[in-house]
């Protein structure tokens, strides 16, 4: 009854007067609208799996449905359902490695992750163990690490990096699959031996393996969908390396003497080895809801530009005093309203675009960016193509704002197109103004990166009192409870917000080709190797 009564409540107003096919009205109350729906205590901050995010799903999928939008989810629904674990491991059973008569405890001189695809039964591993030098399989790179030696049913034992000389793609490519290539060669797990030159890695990894994550998984319970290929693996610091090495052909300080150019001819090791571990896992569904325009052009039509926005935020905080509710009105109940007020315009225009438009509210963005990684990695589009992302996450609508930041907009021809955009509206581009934070690779646009897709994330820019507004809405109210309907919204600023991402995405629907990487970009060039790019314009 809770979400029948919600949804009824929140019907779309009534229509209103349809715009000229070349200017669009943009509805601050629209905004305004979706933006408290969405913030309500009732769906107590849209944690991704709790039912507050599933009735901000139904209630994004209902505003599709009443715009007249195609369902873009599977089985021609609005949902493509996420299939997500939160796990770690469980400290009543703690992880260890025994090589041959020496225990070692998890965190101190041997590093084990806990998996879900076990879930909470604990897993044991025993075998034998053979040295495999960088675990590179390689022959036509002058590698061939595993030539000579039988590791079927027993443990690959590797240096952590990688030989120098590699090109750094391949290398990269390389590293990823190591644990497939042993897999190959019949291996059951990895032992990855960290050298006294390579602590800051140590460091890095302790504090990730070891800590609850949460993931999704493939069919198989693969997290991330990433077929590790061995079932079991662990880091091992000098003193657990030491003792796999007791008494075989080297001694480990000889292998982490090896310069790093020079081939290790592998061995076997002495000692066989144990690895035990037990996970925690909770495991559960949310979607990615999604709705398509289909594009006037059938040459174009199977091409399709994509508007994303988080719709989950992070919940309940049982712990606090007074507001336990996180309802992340700012991050990003905002985002999904332009999202949401920009469809409104594009289908109650006259004029239909030429490409397709997927506009996508995402879930789990806050546990890791998980619905964009899978929807890259699982588009709806069939035997089409994404061929851009612009992904709205966190506008500062407080005050007026007279420009915007693109990120990402320097790698791609996405920066000229929201260049041409703001200029209609008198909105100009500025640089980033923290390079630091590195906010291009943190949003869910960076999934769509990774895909080869020319993508940015938009901001409200620090002109016009912006930067005072954006550094104390970090400092005040960023993943705070405070983020609420009550803080003092623009919501005129939000239908502008809406009208320049509408005239961005309108762009790329209707030219004649596709936005392109730069050529020699960084990132154009180890996603998308082979597309066709476009020369850099001069630095004005």
């Amino acid at each position: 009854m809770l979400l029948a009564g919600l949804l009824l409540a929140a019907a779309p107003l009534a229509a209103q007067s349809r715009a000229v096919a070349d200017e669009p009205q943009f509805s601050a109350a629209e905004i305004c609208r979706h933006v408290t729906f969405l913030a309500d205590d009732r769906l107590e901050g849209r944690d991704a799996g709790t039912p507050g995010h599933e009735i901000a799903a139904h209630y994004v999928a209902d505003q599709f449905a009443a715009l007249g939008l195609k369902p873009g989810g599977t089985d021609k629904d609005w949902f493509q359902q996420v299939s997500l674990a939160e796990y770690g491991l469980d400290d009543r059973h703690p992880a260890t490695l025994r090589v041959g008569t020496h225990a070692f405890a998890n965190g101190s001189d041997v590093l084990i992750a806990p998996s879900p695809r076990f879930g909470t039964a604990t897993q044991t591993v025993t075998g034998d163990a053979v040295f495999v030098g960088y675990g590179v399989d390689a022959p036509e790179l002058g590698h061939q690490d595993y030539a000579g030696l039988d590791v079927r049913g027993k443990f690959a034992v590797m240096r952590l990096g990688m030989p120098t000389g590699l090109p750094q793609t391949t290398a990269a490519r390389i590293n990823r699959e190591r644990g497939m290539t042993a897999a190959r060669h019949g291996a059951i797990g990895i032992l990855y031996v960290v050298g006294p030159n390579e602590q800051r890695q140590w460091r890095q990894a302790s504090d990730t393996l070891l800590e609850d994550t949460t993931k999704w998984l493939s069919d198989q319970g693969f997290p991330d969908g990433h077929d590790p290929g061995v079932r079991i693996g662990a880091y091992l610091n000098s003193a657990a390396a030491k003792a796999l090495f007791a008494g075989s052909a080297m001694r480990v300080e000889q292998v982490f003497a090896a310069a790093p150019q020079r081939r290790l001819a592998g061995f076997a090791l002495k000692p066989r080895v144990t690895l035990a571990r037990t996970s925690k896992v909770k495991a559960y569904r949310s979607p990615n809801v999604i709705g398509v325009l289909p594009g006037s052009d059938p040459a174009l039509a199977d091409q399709y530009v994509v508007l994303s926005a988080h719709l989950d935020h992070v919940g309940r905080d049982p712990h606090l005093p007074g507001d336990k509710i996180h309802n992340g009105a700012m991050d990003n109940a905002a985002g999904v309203a332009t999202m949401l007020e920009a469809a409104r315009a594009f289908a109650t225009g006259k004029v239909r675009p030429k490409r397709s438009i997927l506009f996508v509210a995402l879930t789990a963005e806050e546990d890791g960016l998980l619905g964009s990684s899978y929807l890259a990695q699982h588009p709806v589009t069939g035997a089409g193509r994404l061929v851009a992302d612009v992904n709205l996450d966190m506008p500062i609508l407080l005050y007026d704002f007279q420009d915007v930041i693109a990120f990402g907009g320097e790698h791609s021809t996405m920066g000229e197109i929201v260049a041409r955009a703001g200029a209609r509206m008198g909105v100009r581009v500025s640089p980033d103004p923290m390079p630091e934070e590195q906010f291009f690779v943190r949003s869910d646009h960076f999934n769509f990166v990774k895909a080869g897709v020319p993508s940015i994330f938009l901001m409200t820019g620090f002109a016009n009192g912006g930067e005072k507004a954006f550094r104390d809405f970090l400092a005040n109210n960023y993943h705070q409870v405070s983020d609420q309907i009550d803080l003092p919204f623009n919501w005129e600023a939000g239908a502008k917000f809406a009208r320049l991402n509408y005239w961005i995405a309108r762009e790329v629907a209707d030219a004649p080709e596709g936005p392109r990487w730069y050529q020699g970009d960084a990132f154009g060039e180890r996603y998308a190797k082979d597309a066709p790019k476009a020369p850099r314009p001069p630095v004005r």
